[in-house]
């Protein structure tokens, strides 16, 4: 009995860690797309002084 109750809080534990992993890749995926989009809308000094010279 006692190592079905370890079985089922380990598996639950288990499917918190991954949902917490699968929440912030996907912020992490979100997050790095709107850098990379805004970073071509808006560039910055480095960007911008680098096309002036040119």
């Amino acid at each position: 009995m006692t190592v079905m109750l370890a079985a089922n809080v380990w598996h639950w534990w288990i499917g918190v860690v991954l949902t917490i992993v699968g929440i912030l890749t996907v912020a992490g995926i979100g997050a790095g797309y709107v850098k990379q989009v805004s970073a071509t809308r808006f560039p910055g000094k480095r960007q911008r002084r680098g096309h002036d010279e040119g």
